[in-house]
């Protein structure tokens, strides 16, 4: 039977280590930080899991906040410009925010009551040697550790050398939920993206808003402004981009409530994004894999990233199980079987969230139908649960027009004179 090692304990390792343990696998999961730690610390990100997501869960016995209460249901688009778009998509089925200090804890503690294993300390390039010969397979889940390295980053889709946006990301009291409940994607051409979203956290139930600036276009002045020495400048700032471009949330503040919950309730980062190769050879013959931000970092204005890595756990949990079965070596076959079947979902969330930073003249032809078409609404916010669906969208000119025309745009197409 084998034994695996999985380095980082965010969603991708932590689904993984429940997958396998789900299978009796001996699996130890390493981390840079205690679940108390975690829980107390920064927010991580904002991040939200979309049904494919959520029925992974529920099959590992973990869904611990269940969609019908701390989901939501749709999308409200807001396109800013001199003629505003504003339009609704649903879900088939809800996606729901939670704050990952209280997700990521209470998923290591189940881990760990099923007999997974928890090392808590620094991995470092230095202990490659020893965890491959303690593990038939090493799985590496840490984009941001020294072991992210053993993995070349790949020119082409979905990387870049610099990030694309500047991203600052916050809890808030003090906005009124939209009606039906849902994430509002705000966009403000040249300046940036809003994504509000709707979310669980230690403070009850709150509002994150994730402001995607554009390097140099003005909104991210918010990625500079000390909210700890002048709390008082950092939400006039806010308040005041959110007035003058992001109007459909700027209308929900409550005055007088409207704030940060706290101030480890804020990150400001940048992202690279990358995509790096899937697996690297080990001293003594044996092989790891990259799984999660490892693997590809996307920058999260379409919301993929958690929710690829656990799509992605899943794939590598199945081959392991046939493996099992067929041929229990886990080398550089594995690897390449893995490869292959999470490639065309991994990819295409990472080129979709490439695609709609920089989005070119289809895609703004697409907001714009979709503002008219309620169908082709509803299928492009319930592809955000299924970035390979998407991506065949969006990926050229003609595969839009197809996707418009069966949703009838020939009628937008007439009457908008190509407005988007």
């Amino acid at each position: 039977m084998p034994d695996i090692g999985i380095v980082g304990a965010g969603v991708a390792g932590l689904h993984l280590g429940l997958l396998l343990r789900r299978q009796g696998l001996p699996v130890t999961l390493y981390s840079d930080r205690t679940p108390a730690q975690v829980a107390t610390g920064r927010l991580p990100a904002t991040v939200a899991h979309h049904a494919p997501t959520l029925r992974r869960e529920e099959a590992l016995g973990v869904a611990f906040w269940p969609a019908g209460e701390y989901g939501y249901t749709c999308h409200h688009h807001y396109v800013g410009g001199p003629r505003p778009l504003s339009f609704r998509g649903d879900f088939t089925s809800p996606s729901r925010a939670v704050d990952h200090r209280l997700v990521l804890p209470a998923l290591t503690e189940v881990f760990q009551e099923r007999g997974g294993g928890l090392r808590v300390g620094r991995v470092g390039a230095d202990d490659v040697e020893k965890l491959a010969a303690r593990h038939d397979l090493l799985v590496v889940a840490a984009g941001r550790g020294p072991l992210a390295a053993l993995f070349p980053r790949l020119d082409g889709p979905g990387s870049a050398t610099a990030p694309r946006r500047r991203l600052c990301a916050g809890l808030y009291h003090g906005v009124a939920p939209v009606e039906p409940k849902g994430v509002t994607l705000s966009l403000a051409p040249g300046r940036g993206e809003l994504i509000e979203i709707p979310l669980y956290s230690r403070d009850g139930h709150v509002t994150a808003l994730l402001f995607e600036c554009v390097p140099g276009g003005g909104a991210d002045a918010l990625c500079d402004i000390d909210h700890r020495a002048d709390p008082a400048a950092f939400r006039r700032a806010v308040l005041d981009e959110l007035a003058a471009h992001h109007p459909t949330v700027s209308a929900r503040i409550v005055p007088g409530e409207f704030g940060l919950t706290g101030p480890l309730d804020l990150v400001r980062t940048a992202i690279v994004p990358t995509v790096r190769a899937d697996w690297a050879e080990l001293p003594g013959g044996r092989y790891a894999l990259a799984l999660g931000d490892a693997h590809t970092v996307v920058d999260p204005v379409v919301g993929q990233g958690a929710n690829v890595a656990s799509y992605a756990a899943e794939v590598v949990a199945e081959a392991v199980a046939e493996a099992l079965l067929e041929d229990p070596v886990l080398d550089e076959l594995f690897c390449r079987r893995v490869a292959r079947r999470r490639g065309e979902v991994v990819m295409g969330a990472a080129r979709w969230s490439e695609l709609m930073l920089q989005p070119p003249g289809h895609v703004r032809q697409l907001l714009g139908a979709m503002s008219e078409l309620r169908g082709a609404a509803d299928e492009f916010t319930d592809n955000f649960g299924h970035p390979d669906r998407q991506w065949r969208v969006v990926a050229t000119p003609e595969r839009t027009h197809a996707f418009l025309a069966r949703h009838g745009a020939a009628r937008v197409r007439h009457t908008e004179g190509g407005r988007a």
